[in-house]
């Protein structure tokens, strides 16, 4: 790595500090030894970053597999012609709510 690369490395991290949130959570002694486990596996890495990185993982996760709730009101056609109806599930609830979270966060750490 160079000097350049160095510097970019850092200024990357600086801002992934600064936007991020952070929580205290409980293990069960089950989960606290999985998560040992882990950490053990890949010496390099600090117990926070994999935890981080399972709860992202995780949270695509939930995102992928929320389920489709078709409403009765036609929002498109896809391209065969046939109707796609609106999404009346958990998901656009789900995504109105991240928004508004996300802005509020934005809103206190900006004013």
């Amino acid at each position: 790595m160079n000097v350049r690369e160095l510097m970019l490395s850092w200024e990357k991290a600086s801002e992934r500090s600064l936007e991020e949130e952070k929580y205290q959570v409980r293990l069960s002694k089950r989960d606290a030894s999985r998560l040992e486990a882990l950490a053990g596996l890949y010496p390099g890495m600090k117990k926070t970053e994999v935890i981080s990185q399972l709860l992202v993982a995780a949270l695509d996760e939930v995102e992928r597999q929320m389920p489709y709730k078709p409403g009765n009101k036609v929002v498109a056609l896809d391209e065969m012609g046939d109707p796609l109806y609106e999404d009346v599930g958990l998901t656009p609830r789900y995504q109105r709510l991240r928004q508004q979270h996300f802005h509020a966060t934005n809103d206190v750490k900006n004013g």
